[in-house]
């Protein structure tokens, strides 16, 4: 993967939460799909995309959030996006109905709480 972002995993009960950092665009989004979903057995009910670090994402990363719900949607799994209001990726995320789409929270604490509900 570029060094432009790393991507960090935890699993917590019966969810994966990837934390990615850094920037996320066309040399590396390919790569970091690929690295999401191969860390989100089927076991796994959701997965929490950490959004949080990010200071760049352009419409290939986009577009690769979008395929990591289509995988998750077809295997059954949630799929929620933690990311506070002031990141500077939000705005864009909006416009591109990520968050919308996606389901969002402000953290990854939140995102835990509304896969249970």
């Amino acid at each position: 993967m570029s060094p432009l972002a790393d991507v960090t995993f935890e699993t917590l009960g019966d969810v994966v939460v990837a934390r990615v950092e850094g920037d996320v665009d066309m040399s590396n989004a390919g790569e970091l799909g690929a690295a999401i979903t191969a860390r989100v057995p089927s076991e796994a009910r959701a997965l929490v995309l950490d959004l949080a670090g990010v200071g760049y994402v352009d419409s290939a990363g986009i577009h690769v959030f979008f395929e990591l719900r289509e995988h998750l949607t077809r295997r059954g799994q949630a799929i929620r996006v933690a990311l506070a209001a002031d990141s500077p990726v939000a705005t864009a995320l909006e416009y591109a109905g990520v968050q919308r789409t996606l389901g969002a929270a402000a953290t990854v604490r939140d995102a835990m709480a509304e896969l249970e509900d």
